[in-house]
This record gives C-alpha cells, sequence and structure tokens, in this order.
C-alpha cells in the first residue's frame, strides 16, 4: 500500500530524481505487427542488469482499470497482464535476471491493514450498487435518458488475494507466458527468469528484498548490479535505499491528477455520477460511426534514481562537529526509520506528525539538532536503540501543541481561500454585464476575423457610458424589490421568512461541503484527555494503559525496521489497536522491547482468507469455511459483521478515516477451522499448501544444460546453483513437480494464446540460500562498490521546485529535443485535421531517439543535423529510432554507450557490462573488459562552425535580422 503522500513530497522537495522514460513502439507493417528489438541497447542510455516486478502493482491496474474499459473476462486479463511486463521488458530489457514476485501470504502486521482494505472495498461495492439504482430510477423519474443496464458479474476484486483460483490461474499462465517468451523472444534468451507466485509466503517486494540481500551476502555477488524494482508503493523507495547498493532504480507509472473518467450511469467523461442528468450522448461522426473509437492515453513511465537521492541526502544529513565519526550510510539508515513515524502500513502514524505538513523535514531537523546529545546514531543494521529514540520522541513532543494547534490555523486559512475562490469563480461565471459590439468588440486570440465597422462613432462611445450604468441601475431597482418582498411577507410569520432566507445564506456564506464533526479538537487544551477518551475510552491518569499503548508501537518500530533490513522478525506480531500514542508519550522506553517470539510461522493461504476477507467475499472459500462466515451458530460470527463505523479521525472522506474493524484472534480462527479442515478437497488442499519459487532459463543460457542434466539424471536432493553459470547467483535447485522441459509441448491456459509446440526453456525449483539463525545482514556499501558520477550541480540546491522545470528524457541529461516556435506550431496545426478526436496520429509518439553523447553517432545526412533525428514518419506515427551501428562476427568488442557522465557510465567500470557480456556470449568470443572509444573533439569543432545548417527557415531569418 505504500505511505500516503509520500512520494508527491519526495519528488517536489527532490525534483532531479526523476527520469522519464525513453520507450521505442513498436511497428505495424502491412498489417504485420513488427515487435521492439530488445536485444539492441537500451535507449535510455543506460544498462539494467536485474528486473523485479512487484506483480500486484501491475494485477490491479490489468483487472480492473480506472481510465478505461475493464476486460470481459478472465482470459482478457491475463493477456493485458502479459502486455503489461512486456513494455516493462521493452522499457528496462534487463540483461541478467527477471524477479516476478506475487504477494503471498502476509504477516499479521500486514493482515490488520488487508483486512480493512477489503472489508472496505466490500462495503463500497455494495453502496455504490444501491446509489446507482436510486440515481437511475430519479434521473428516468425526471424523464432523463440512460442507456441500458449491463447484466455482468462484478469483478470482485478481492480474489486478489493467496489462495483464490484466480491467483492459482495466473501462477498457471505466469508460467506459459515465461516459457514462450524464452522460447521465442531472442531479448529474453540469456535472462534468468524468477516466478515467485501467491503460494510462496511472503510480501511481493519483501520476497525481492530478501533476494537481494541473501544474493549480496555471497562471495560472487556484483556490488556493481544495477537493479531496477517496478511498483506503486512508496515504501519501495525506503526498501531500495536499506539495500545500500550503489546503482538502485525504481520504475513507476507517472501519477497523472485529475484523469477524466466516464460516468457510472451514462458512460460519458466530463461529470460524476452524482452530477449526472440523464442526457443522451451526443453523435460521434455523421452517423456515429466514432462512437467506440475514443483514444485512451497510454500510461507513460517514470525513473527514480536512487542514487541521486542519495546525493540530496548526503548533502542535508552531513554534520559537522560530531563527537563520533560520521557515516553517511548509518545516516541513511536512521532517516528511514524516522520515515515510519509518518505512516506505513504496519502502523498508524503519530498524531503530531503529519507528512503534508513537513513532518520529516522536522524530523530530520530534530534529529540534527539531537544527535550531539545522543552519541550516536538511531539504528544499526535493523536494529534500533530505543533510549536514543526516545530523545527525539521527547523533542517532538514538546512542539505538539504548537503543532495541533498551526495546523487548524492551516485548515481554516484554506476553508477561507476556497470560499473566495468559489465567490470569483460564480462571479466569472455570470460573465460581463455589457459588451459593446462593432469595432471595440473583444476578439479571440488568434482569431482573422474582421471586426465589423462603426456606423456612428459618437453613439457607440455613448451606448459604452451609459449601458454600464443602466445595468447597475436595474441590478439595484431589483434588489429593492426583493428586499421589499420580503418585508411584506415577514407578517406571515418569522419563522417561515427565517426558513426561506435560510438556503440563500448557506449557499452564498458557507461552505459547499460540510466539515465532518471533530469532539477530539487538538487544537484546544485538554486535548490528549480527549484523545484517549474518545479513541481508546480511557481516561488519560490511567498510565498503565497509555504505557501499554506505547509499548505496542515501540515494538512495532523495531518489527518493521527489522522487517527492511532482515527479513521478518515474527509472523505472528500486530499492532493491536487501531490509534497511534503522542509523541510526548514515549518515555523510559529503554526496557519496552527486548526479543521478538522465535521460529513463528506464517498462516497458510485459506487461513489468511478467513482472515481478511468479508462475509460478502466467501464464494472464494469452499462450502464449509464459508458457513462459518455467516452462520449464526458459528464461534467466530464476530470477526464478520455485515457493518462497521468508520473514524474519520480529522480527515474528511471516508478512504482517509479509521476502520473499526475487530482483530482476528488466532486462537479462536484455528479453533473454527480444525472442525472443517476434513471438508477440503484434494485441489483445495494443494491450493491450501505453501509453494516455492521457480526458475526458468533459455536453451543459449548457461545453466541451460546443468538444469537439464539434473531431471535426465532425476536428482531428488537439492543441488547448489553454481555461480559462475548464473551471474554470480547462488541458491538450491529442486526439480519442479510441473515442469516445463525441452522440446516438450506447453499448453497454453488462454483460448486466444497458440500452444508452444516445442518448449526451448526448462524450469527448476528455486531457493535462497540458507544463513544460520541470529545472522545479521550489514547494511553497508559493499567492497568493490563504485559509487555513481555525481549528478546534482551546485543550482540544483538553489533551484528547488522556483523556476520553470523541464522533464529528463532518459538518463543523458544533454539529449537533444528538437522544438517548434509559434510558425512551426501554425504550420503543424494546418496540416492536421482539427475536427480529429483525441490525440490524433501524433498524441503517443515517443521522444526522439537521439543519442549525441558518447560513442554512438547517428548517422546524418545532408547536413542538416539539427531535426534530421527527430522527425516523425506519418505512415507510423512515431519518430524513427537511430540506426544501430553493425558488428562483424570477428570484431572483438562493440562500442559502448559513454552515459553522459551523469552516474550511469558503466564503462569505469573493472567488470564489463552484462550487456556486452552477452553479447560476447553470443558471438563465442572471449570476454574483454569494456572500453569507450575516444570522444570525436574534432568532430565537435566541425559541429559549431556549421553554426545553425540544421534550424528552421524561421529561426535563420530571426538571426540574420
Amino acid at each position: 500500500m505504500g505511505v500516503p503522500a509520500f512520494f508527491r513530497w519526495l519528488s517536489r522537495k527532490y525534483p532531479s530524481i526523476i527520469v522519464h522514460c525513453v520507450e521505442e513502439k513498436g511497428k505495424e507493417c502491412n498489417g504485420v505487427r513488427i515487435p521492439v528489438d530488445t536485444t539492441k541497447p537500451n535507449p535510455n542510455e543506460v544498462e539494467f542488469d536485474n528486473l523485479y516486478l512487484d506483480m500486484n502493482g501491475i494485477i490491479h491496474p490489468c483487472t480492473h482499470p480506472e481510465d478505461k474499459p475493464a476486460p470481459k473476462n478472465e482470459d482478457e486479463m491475463m493477456v493485458a497482464i502479459f502486455e503489461y511486463i512486456d513494455r516493462l521488458f521493452n522499457i528496462v530489457r534487463p540483461r541478467r535476471v527477471l524477479y516476478m514476485a506475487i504477494d503471498g501470504v502476509a504477516p499479521r502486521a500486514k493482515m490488520n491493514q488487508q483486512r480493512s482494505r477489503r472489508f472496505r472495498a466490500s462495503k463500497e461495492g455494495v453502496e455504490l450498487v444501491d446509489e446507482k439504482q436510486r440515481m437511475r430510477e430519479e434521473i428516468i423519474q425526471r424523464g432523463g435518458y440512460l442507456p441500458p443496464e449491463e447484466i455482468k458479474e462484478r469483478f470482485d476484486s478481492n480474489c486478489i488475494t493467496p489462495g483464490t483460483e484466480f491467483m492459482d490461474n495466473l501462477a498457471h499462465c505466469l508460467r506459459y507466458y515465461v516459457a514462450e517468451r524464452l522460447s521465442n523472444d531472442p531479448g529474453w534468451k540469456n535472462v534468468v527468469v524468477f516466478l515467485s507466485d501467491a503460494s510462496v509466503p511472503g510480501e511481493g517486494e519483501h520476497k525481492i528484498m530478501d533476494f537481494i540481500r541473501r544474493q549480496r551476502a555471497q562471495p560472487n555477488h556484483d556490488p556493481n548490479t544495477h537493479h531496477c524494482l517496478c511498483g506503486a508503493d512508496a515504501d519501495l523507495i525506503m526498501l531500495g535505499l536499506a539495500t545500500h547498493e550503489p546503482n538502485f532504480t525504481i520504475i513507476r507509472e507517472e501519477f497523472k491528477p485529475n484523469k477524466p473518467r466516464p460516468c457510472s450511469l451514462c458512460g460519458q467523461t466530463g461529470h460524476e455520477m452524482k452530477d449526472c442528468q440523464g442526457v443522451a450522448r451526443e453523435k460521434q461522426g455523421q452517423h456515429d460511426e466514432f462512437a467506440d473509437t475514443m483514444p485512451v492515453s497510454e500510461q507513460e513511465f517514470i525513473f527514480i534514481r536512487l542514487c541521486v537521492l542519495r546525493e540530496y541526502l548526503e548533502r542535508e544529513l552531513t554534520m559537522a562537529s560530531l563527537p563520533f565519526p560520521f557515516d553517511f550510510e548509518r545516516s541513511v539508515d536512521d532517516w528511514v526509520f524516522m520515515c515510519f513515524f509518518v505512516g506505513n502500513d504496519f502502523l498508524p502514524h503519530l498524531p503530531s506528525l503529519e507528512i503534508r505538513e513537513g513532518a520529516i523535514d522536522r524530523l530530520v531537523n530534530i534529529y540534527k539538532d539531537v544527535v550531539h546529545k545522543t552519541g550516536g546514531y538511531l539504528t544499526q543494521n535493523g536494529y534500533v536503540n530505543l533510549e536514543r529514540v526516545e530523545m527525539i520522541m521527547q523533542a517532538v513532543g514538546v512542539a505538539e501543541d504548537n503543532i495541533f494547534k498551526k495546523r487548524k490555523e492551516d485548515e481554516e486559512n484554506f476553508r477561507r481561500r476556497n470560499k473566495e475562490k468559489r465567490k470569483r469563480m460564480k462571479v466569472e461565471q455570470q460573465g460581463p454585464a455589457y459588451l459593446t459590439t462593432g469595432q471595440f468588440a473583444p476578439q479571440a486570440l488568434g482569431r482573422r476575423d474582421v471586426p465589423e465597422p462603426i456606423q456612428n462613432a459618437r453613439h457607440q462611445a455613448y451606448d459604452m457610458r451609459m449601458n454600464p450604468r443602466e445595468q447597475n441601475n436595474k441590478n439595484a431597482a431589483q434588489s429593492l424589490k426583493a428586499m421589499l418582498r420580503n418585508e411584506g411577507s415577514s407578517s406571515s410569520g418569522a419563522n417561515e421568512s427565517q426558513d426561506r432566507r435560510a438556503p440563500k445564506r448557506k449557499a452564498e456564506d458557507s461552505d459547499s461541503d460540510p466539515e465532518p464533526e471533530d469532539n477530539v479538537r487538538l487544537w484546544e487544551d485538554g486535548w490528549k484527555q480527549r484523545y484517549y477518551k474518545n479513541k481508546f475510552d480511557v481516561d488519560v491518569t490511567d498510565s498503565d494503559f497509555r504505557k501499554k499503548v506505547v509499548q505496542s508501537y515501540v515494538e512495532g518500530l523495531c518489527w518493521v525496521l527489522r522487517y527492511y533490513y532482515q527479513g521478518c522478525a515474527s509472523w505472528k506480531w500486530y499492532f493491536p489497536f487501531h490509534y497511534a500514542p503522542f509523541a510526548s508519550d514515549f518515555k523510559d522506553i529503554k526496557e519496552m522491547f527486548t526479543e521478538f517470539e522465535k521460529d513463528t510461522m506464517p498462516f497458510k493461504p485459506l487461513e489468511q482468507l478467513m482472515s481478511v476477507f468479508p462475509a460478502a467475499s466467501g464464494n472464494f472459500l469452499p462450502p464449509t469455511w464459508r458457513n462459518l462466515m455467516v452462520s449464526p451458530e458459528s464461534s467466530i460470527i464476530d470477526f464478520y459483521p455485515d457493518d462497521f463505523a468508520i473514524d474519520l479521525n480529522g480527515k474528511k472522506y471516508a478512504w482517509q478515516g479509521v476502520a473499526l474493524l475487530p482483530f482476528v484472534d488466532e486462537r479462536r480462527l484455528r479453533a473454527a477451522l480444525a472442525e472443517v479442515y476434513p471438508d477440503l478437497t484434494p485441489e483445495e488442499a494443494r491450493r491450501n499448501s505453501l509453494g516455492s519459487d521457480v526458475l526458468f532459463v533459455g536453451k543459449s543460457h548457461p545453466l541451460y544444460d546443468f538444469i537439464h542434466e539434473l531431471y535426465r539424471d532425476e536428482c531428488n536432493k537439492g543441488t547448489v546453483v553454481p555461480p559462475e553459470l548464473c551471474f554470480g547467483i547462488q541458491g538450491l535447485l529442486n526439480l519442479d513437480n510441473n515442469p516445463v522441459l525441452p522440446d516438450k509441448p506447453v499448453k497454453s491456459p488462454i483460448p486466444t494464446l497458440r500452444d508452444i509446440s516445442q518448449s526451448t526453456a526448462v524450469s527448476v525449483k528455486f531457493k535462497d540460500p540458507e544463513f544460520a539463525v541470529g545472522y545479521v545482514f550489514k547494511a553497508v556499501l559493499l567492497p568493490g562498490a563504485k559509487i555513481p558520477t555525481k549528478v546534482l550541480k551546485p543550482g540544483d540546491w538553489e533551484r528547488g521546485n522556483r523556476g520553470p522545470w523541464r522533464p529528463q528524457l532518459g538518463f543523458n541529461p544533454n539529449r537533444q529535443q528538437a522544438h517548434l516556435d509559434q510558425s512551426g506550431f501554425r504550420a503543424l496545426g494546418h496540416s492536421l485535421n482539427r475536427n480529429q478526436q483525441g490525440g490524433g496520429q501524433y498524441s503517443n509518439t515517443p521522444p526522439p531517439g537521439t543519442y549525441h553523447q558518447g560513442s554512438y553517432r547517428p548517422q546524418h545526412a545532408g547536413g542538416h543535423r539539427g531535426f534530421q533525428h527527430s522527425r516523425p514518419n506519418p505512415q507510423l506515427g512515431a519518430s524513427q529510432p537511430y540506426q544501430q551501428p553493425q558488428f562483424s562476427r570477428h570484431q572483438q568488442q562493440p562500442p559502448q554507450y559513454s552515459g553522459g557522465g551523469h552516474g550511469w557510465n558503466r564503462v569505469v567500470q573493472s567488470q564489463p557490462s552484462a550487456y556486452q557480456q552477452n553479447a560476447n556470449r553470443d558471438r563465442g568470443g572471449p570476454r574483454h573488459a569494456g572500453y569507450q572509444q575516444p570522444h570525436d573533439h574534432w568532430q565537435d569543432r566541425q559541429d559549431d562552425r556549421r553554426g545553425n545548417r540544421g534550424q528552421p527557415q524561421q529561426i535563420k531569418e530571426k538571426q540574420r535580422k
């Protein structure tokens, strides 16, 4: 789920961490689609080694998208997931590893949040259906028009949970997908693919982090591996920092606010369901031939460069005159730890710390002031020093009263500004009282219409002076009449008059949305007493209870940090309250935590379904298990309330509130399930078992023959992966029960996709390396790790959010981009169809594929260097990519990107890049260290002498003048 508003705050405070992805599009020729060749160098001018996919961030938008029609059935959902992975693979182009991780059974600490979200989704779904039915009846009664209601089964997104048939089918489809790509796509042939499906316990992103942690601890690990993690959760940023890998990048969808969504009743855009008037849809075309051809904008992606974020943090966290040596890696760990206080998936945030109010900046400033007194850092390798944390919390507690008062003041100012804005908009919508005509009439910008000539200039001037006065006199007369009318009707009763005037006063003077009632009133004295009474139903003088809440929160802080740095410390622990304590309550916390319970085990998939599902989603469970949710005689019927309260907790919207659900008692749940376990069918028992990761390789991979030999020998014991055959990756291999085998057919689980007649891939079970109990993974930079070249310049610190901001395309900041002036835009506007709906053929055109930095130089023709590279082909609707230089098989090494000198140049590393290794392996030649061709300074001088040869004609004319 992540941390609400964290990414927005981070991207505004540190804007240079964002890089917009350059995506090469496939082409179509004579009706035949030509896919992108992912064996070519990455158009973003950086080579990634490993790509990790947090699959739940892909599954949800593909199964129930918000900005386009939903898939009609499960088969279409699977195809949409395949296409989404293909897009990511095309953008990132990993050369070593593709790791796909689906959320498995989560720890109890996470299950509470999952339970809240699923109960909310079920409740909101029922309320939406009722509201749609009510509004439909009202609109039809008023004579409005609505299209006939489609009778289709609503997709319950709760099925995206481990243990359901949907997730089991998804794992089966992904196995087919991986086998098909390894058999037919050249870009996959040297990539090791890991699939960790929903049967493997653990959240997807934490299974990925566990894989990275355990591989980093191996002696053959490459410390300069370039990782790329795909996911929309903001906590992935903190997880990436926690790895201490110097080359770590996150790719995610670019968030575009206020995207138009169709109305749920009439299907038209431009209004929400609550504002629907039942107006018939306008025809699209003369005969409505374009009704179903409305273009949908394709989602774009961005990179988040954690190495640049580390640069920002190094400048912000560096402290002078410390009584101990400054260690930047330790300070990064402390920064990650402090971010937990503003919110995470496992603990509620402290009442006084809101990320939108600059809570992280406040914590950092307090940290830098207090760290001189603490005598050291707050954390080390995922373990917390509580004595030092208490000093930070007490400093926050001193400012709590002022924080609450400032929050109330800001809220009132915000409401006042909104009220004034609504008044201004209302006046602007009414328009001017009088508009003159003729030569003095206002004209729209860009209009070429000739204004009407003035027939009588004196008469026109008289009208311009007198008409506004007459209009004011009319308004005054109307106001006077209304006042007399109200006074005359006052004899009928004061109450009636007040009732008649009340709506008008409310519409003009009050806010449009009523503010929720807040009984705590943190901005007034006595806030702590009211908080504990309203939220916990205890008196503030009950110090034992407050200490119990603080102790649970302290345990939670230790659990979360351990989870991020060492793995799950306890599958059973969870925070047993809906609300957090105050920072000022953190007193004497040094002895509040000792250690977590050892050797705890995760729930089984069906047990988790019983813990997080509402009764409305019971159809995903076996019949006798489902009966426990609805039967009045059930011993756990209280776990599944039909309705529940949502405490807004000072917020405005229900989705921001706290769902007051009862916590599941594990002992009671297991006792009730023991009676229905014998009713499971063999298929249900299989879905209820815990699985393992699966490794796939293609026929050209060095590990292929080794795995194939294991199946020939029918080796039944675990076999260690030879690190020299798999980029230093180590682990344990076991034969798969349902493997993908070479030269064997693979049946497609989707009717619209063809079977694989002869697979060239092989699969095997994989297990991460084991470590002794109590082993501590070190949160440090590994020996041999090369810090990327600095990206930020002195101006980046002062500029911040001020001044114009332009997105950077790809990892080369010196990428040349084509620009049009006003005349160019006019010419483009005349050449396009003005009546075309949507963005047209150029709406999805990717950025120009120019690569003037480094050894690759495009071939220029005719000396027109300025625009040659970016001229779009109208037939293809995309700019032409550069022509990659062709190398003969006898050449030892192709030239490599120089990367623009901004931290992404892998040439300076002693170990050759994954792209070079793969290229050399394909040619069968020896592996040589990468080299960089000397920069062509003579060519640059020639370019400078040419001046503006490639510039448009209108720019040349301006320069001549």
